[in-house]
């Protein structure tokens, strides 16, 4: 049958001078076949039946037909098919069938679609990044392998891919295998890198804002020294990647068209930087120390970011910061993670503070948000705080930043989402605006895109 060497000894054999032909998995007993010695007639085409019992156990039947110079006998066991006693045969699914829901009574767009590595088994493809997706009308969708867990292979494990829904819509999509993917520049909406030339800068973007943050070296440049973990703001007014020409031309802090470095984030926690809240006080790791990137586009920009570790109440506290950002979306995923202590902490996730702008705290929504003027005259920008109103604490501040502050879990981790826009751009360009969409926002993450996965 060419399924398995355990078929192997199935073959003709002699009896007198007849050949017979077993189908039985069983040791052949040569004792149950007819001969002529049985008397019985032998003519060509002669069928006789012959039920017999194995050991109580099995019922046996016998069908032997005689031909011309041959006996073919099929033994059946009736209690237990021979397709059962076959190996298990599952052939890989040629296609999954994805579906996505949007729940809410809102419009949401860019929305990012991930796929687990168990969820894409059933496609038994050796390597994620061979996979395609398509949607109903078989156009295919941008897509991007990501490593989520650092691996030592830096294996790819999730599938990720984005699509816009209307308030309450439906999309269905296929996923299948092919070739490995080959993606042209302008498919990068994401995208970041460790900057060693500029004082060990990690810098990243999409399509609609820009960031960066600093490493140890620029604690001890001559030029300008500075001990900070604050986030930092790149305005952008392009939808393409600008980080490596703005570093290269090393002009950033002015706008040639494109937007620019306007934001001066020094020693204050930024656009979301986070520490530790301790005796109503700041207590913050300076400049990171490590970087990873996990993933870098076309879609998502993935990175690590581990900081020194540092005192917070007798407690020695290290601290990892894992940033992503997707895109298409005015706000960064954050999930720190800090070791150390014994229990849960309060995290306090700032925002610095500036003249001329208007604060708002809404408990209910998680949110703490600022409308405020650009430092050169550049018009007006929103940034914003979300965090899941269950671990909301309170509203605070200090000299330098305001503060939302919120328990981390047992096991030090914190979630958190945050960003900013510029009205410049004109997609966002009154207070009341950057407001909706912090509020939609954190709709979204409270009830994401429902995904069913099934397999063809």
């Amino acid at each position: 049958f060419g399924l398995s060497s355990r078929f192997a000894h199935i073959r003709p054999i002699q009896l007198n001078r007849f050949k017979c032909f077993c189908r039985d998995s069983a040791k052949l007993d040569t004792s149950a076949l007819l001969s002529p010695a049985d008397g019985l007639d032998t003519a060509p085409g002669k069928i006789y039946h012959d039920t017999r019992h194995n050991n109580g156990n099995h019922r046996r039947t016998m069908t032997v037909r005689y031909g011309t110079n041959c006996l073919y006998m099929k033994i059946k066991i009736l209690s237990v098919l021979l397709v059962s006693s076959l190996p298990a045969i599952c052939p890989a699914a040629t296609q999954l069938t994805i579906k996505a829901t949007n729940k809410l009574q809102i419009p949401r767009a860019s929305q990012t679609i991930e796929l687990s590595e168990k969820e894409l088994a059933p496609l038994d493809a050796k390597n994620i990044e061979t996979l395609h997706v398509k949607d109903s009308s078989g156009k295919e969708v941008l897509c991007q392998a990501v490593d989520t867990d650092f691996d030592d292979y830096h294996k790819r494990d999730t599938l990720i891919f984005q699509a816009d829904f209307a308030p309450g819509e439906t999309k269905t999509f296929t996923v299948s295998s092919g070739k490995k993917h080959s993606y042209k520049k302008e498919d990068f909406k994401a995208y970041g890198r460790f900057n060693q030339e500029r004082f060990d800068d990690y810098a990243w973007e999409n399509d609609l804002i820009a960031h960066r943050t600093y490493g140890t070296a620029l604690i001890t440049w001559k030029g300008e020294p500075l001990t900070s973990s604050s986030i930092d703001i790149w305005s952008k007014n392009t939808s393409k990647l600008v980080i490596n020409d703005w570093y290269m031309l090393d002009d950033y802090h002015s706008d040639h068209g494109e937007g620019c470095d306007d934001y001066s984030a020094g020693a204050t926690r930024g656009d979301g930087g986070i520490g530790l809240w301790v005796n109503n006080e700041l207590v913050a790791p300076i400049n990171f120390s490590a970087s990873r990137t996990l993933a870098n586009g076309p879609i998502r920009v993935l990175f690590e970011l581990d900081y020194p570790a540092y005192d917070a109440n007798g407690a020695k506290i290290t601290e990892t910061l894992r940033v992503s950002l997707d895109a298409g979306s005015q706000l960064d995923h954050y999930v720190a993670t800090f070791k150390g202590a014994t229990g849960p902490l309060d995290a306090a996730i700032g925002l610095k503070k500036t003249a001329g702008a208007t604060i708002d705290y809404d408990s209910k929504v998680g949110s703490l948000t600022s409308w405020e003027p650009m430092e050169k005259k550049l018009g007006m920008q929103g940034l914003g705080i979300i965090i899941d109103p269950k671990l909301l604490v309170k509203q605070a501040e200090d000299s330098k930043n305001n503060f939302a502050i919120a328990k981390t879990e047992a096991n030090g981790t914190i979630s958190y989402w945050t960003g900013f826009a510029w009205d410049r751009p004109g997609k966002i360009t009154s207070q009341d605006a950057w407001k909706k969409y912090i509020t939609d926002f954190a709709q979204g993450v409270a009830s994401p895109i429902e995904v069913s996965v099934s397999g063809q």
